[in-house]
């Protein structure tokens, strides 16, 4: 998967073939807006900042994150972004739900087991994690390097 899709093709593509992922975006966003939330931008995408130590959730354009994030963790949700452009349909069952799932179980171990983080398998291992975040770190590098 290649990240460097200008802008056109990005949103082409995320309201196209990415269009299912991307209404469940539309909606959660439009909830959290009227409840109060105001959407910031980082790369091509727009995401909220919700709550506190829990890390984030994409859904397509928009993404959702905890108030203590940093750009990494904005990237590696813009990369899942990327992925939607890519996977289009398919988004919900090959990345979305295995990665909220897998991420639930960690926080699951950690928190009610005892597990250290440093014992767990690295949050990237996982092939749909990886990828979203060199997708991530491309894409917005590639953005960055294009309005400098």
């Amino acid at each position: 998967m290649n990240a460097k899709l200008p802008k056109f093709v990005f949103y082409f593509l995320t309201f196209t073939w990415g269009l299912p992922f991307t209404l469940l975006g539309l909606f959660a966003a439009l909830f959290l807006r009227l409840s109060g939330y105001k959407p910031k931008k980082h790369g091509y995408c727009f995401y909220f900042e919700v709550g506190e130590h829990w890390g984030g959730i994409n859904l397509g354009l928009f993404f959702i994150v905890d108030k203590h994030n940093n750009k990494a963790i904005r990237n590696h949700e813009h990369g899942h972004a990327v992925q939607n452009c890519y996977l289009g349909p398919f988004m919900l069952f090959a990345v979305a739900l295995p990665s909220l799932i897998r991420s639930r179980y960690r926080a699951y171990l950690m928190e009610k087991k005892g597990v250290s983080a440093k014992t767990l398998p690295p949050y990237d291992s996982a092939w749909f994690e990886g990828q979203a975040t060199q997708l991530g770190n491309e894409i917005v590098t590639y953005i960055e390097g294009k309005n400098a």
